[in-house]
C-alpha cells in the first residue's frame, strides 16, 4: 500500500509540473517571520491571491529552544492555524529556515540541537523520508526548477544557518550609543579569513546551481543580501560571502535572477547596477505578522519601506510582453510597491 501510495505521488506530482510547463505565467506567493502565538488575518487575502507555489523564508515560526518537543508544539500550533492549512491546500509549499525556527536568535553553526530542528522542520515541510536534505551533513539547502524549456524557472533555498560562522558585535554600550540612534544593529562586518556562512560544499553545490539551464532564476534568502551593511544579519555581514555570489554571477553571466528574501519585519524593494551594467533587484518580504518601525537604512533602497504585515508576489508572464513583476501586498491584499522587469534576459 506504501509503494503504491508513493506511486500515485509522484504521478500527481509529474503531473503539477507539467501544468505549470504549460502555462503561460507562473506565480509564487512567499512571505517570512510568522508567529504562531499572533494573529494572522493576512492568509485572508493570501488565500484570494492566485498562484502555483508557495514559500516561506524563514522564521516559519518562532521556536527559539534547544528542545526539540517546544519545536515541535509550536510547529504544530501553527499548521494549525486555518488560514494557514488553507493554503497549503492550494498549492505546494516549500521553504528554508532562519534563526527563530533554526531553534536560537541570530544562531549559526554552535548551536547544539541543529539536527533535531532540522528534522522537525523537514517533517512540517512535508520534506520526503530519503531526501537528501535529511541527512547532508552541511545543511538543508536545495532548489526546484519548474517548467520545461523555454519557461523554466529555478528557485535556489541556501541554507545561512547550519554552517554560519560567529559574528562580531559591539559592546552594549557602544551599541546603545552609536548604532541604535541611527536604526543599525549590533554587528560588525567578519574580518577574519575564510569566515563564511554558507561553507564551502554548499558554495560548490550554489555554482552547480547557477549553470543549470533556467529561463529566470530566483534566489531565496532567508536575509538579505544587496544592502549594504546595517549591523543587523545579513549577507553584508559576510562581505566576502556577499561578493562570491557576484563573482559568480559575472563569470556565468547569470543575468536572468532576482533575489526574494525576508527576516527585516518591514518589506522594501533594492536594486543594484552590475559591473556588466545589468540591474539586480531584491525583493524584501517580512513580515506576516511581524512588524518593525525603525527602519534600518538602505542606500540601494528603490521603493518606500514598509513595516506592516505583508506578503510578496512574483508573477512571470511568458507571452506577447515577457516580464517579471514583483509586488509586495498589505494585509488587504493592496499592492504596497510593485517593480516590473522586461525580459526575455540573457539565461
Amino acid at each position: 500500500m506504501k509503494s503504491v501510495t508513493r506511486f500515485i505521488g509522484c504521478l500527481l506530482l509529474i503531473a503539477s509540473y507539467s501544468t505549470l510547463a504549460n502555462q503561460t505565467s507562473f506565480t509564487l506567493l512567499y512571505g517570512s517571520c510568522l508567529h504562531q502565538d499572533k494573529p494572522q488575518p493576512i492568509w485572508n487575502a493570501i488565500n484570494r491571491e492566485p498562484g502555483d507555489v508557495f514559500m516561506l523564508l524563514g522564521d516559519n515560526i518562532y521556536g527559539d529552544s534547544e528542545d526539540p518537543d517546544v519545536l515541535a508544539a509550536k510547529y504544530k500550533k501553527q499548521w494549525q492555524v486555518e488560514g494557514f492549512a488553507t493554503q497549503r491546500q492550494r498549492m505546494p509549499l516549500i521553504g528554508i529556515w532562519d534563526d527563530h525556527d533554526f531553534g536560537v536568535n541570530d544562531g549559526g553553526k554552535e548551536y547544539p540541537s541543529k539536527e533535531a530542528s532540522r528534522q522537525l522542520m523537514l517533517d512540517y515541510f512535508n520534506e520526503a523520508k530519503d531526501s537528501a536534505r535529511r541527512t547532508r551533513a552541511d545543511g538543508i539547502y536545495t532548489s526546484y526548477v519548474y517548467g520545461e524549456a523555454p519557461h523554466r524557472v529555478q528557485i535556489i533555498l541556501p541554507d545561512l544557518r547550519w554552517n554560519r560562522d560567529a559574528i562580531n558585535h559591539v559592546s552594549k554600550v557602544e551599541y546603545l550609543a552609536q548604532k541604535a540612534p541611527k536604526n543599525m544593529g549590533p554587528y560588525l562586518p567578519t574580518t577574519e579569513s575564510g569566515a563564511t556562512m554558507l561553507g564551502e560544499k554548499q558554495w560548490q553545490w550554489l555554482e552547480q546551481q547557477l549553470q543549470v539551464p533556467a529561463e529566470v532564476r530566483i534566489i531565496g534568502s532567508s536575509l538579505q543580501l544587496l544592502p549594504e551593511f546595517t549591523g543587523w544579519e545579513a549577507w553584508a555581514n559576510f562581505p566576502a560571502d556577499r561578493q562570491r555570489l557576484m563573482d559568480l554571477l559575472d563569470k556565468y553571466q547569470v543575468n536572468n535572477l532576482v533575489i526574494l528574501s525576508g527576516d527585516t519585519h518591514w518589506g522594501e524593494l533594492s536594486k543594484i547596477t552590475r559591473k556588466n551594467g545589468q540591474s539586480l533587484y531584491e525583493m524584501t518580504s517580512s513580515g506576516l505578522t511581524e512588524t518593525w518601525h525603525d527602519v534600518s537604512p538602505n542606500q540601494h533602497r528603490i521603493s518606500k519601506s514598509f513595516a506592516h504585515a505583508n506578503y510578496g508576489v512574483v508573477k512571470i508572464d511568458w507571452l506577447e510582453h515577457p516580464a517579471i513583476t514583483l509586488t509586495l501586498k498589505d494585509v488587504n491584499g493592496s499592492d504596497v510597491f510593485s517593480q516590473v522587469i522586461p525580459l526575455p534576459v540573457k539565461p
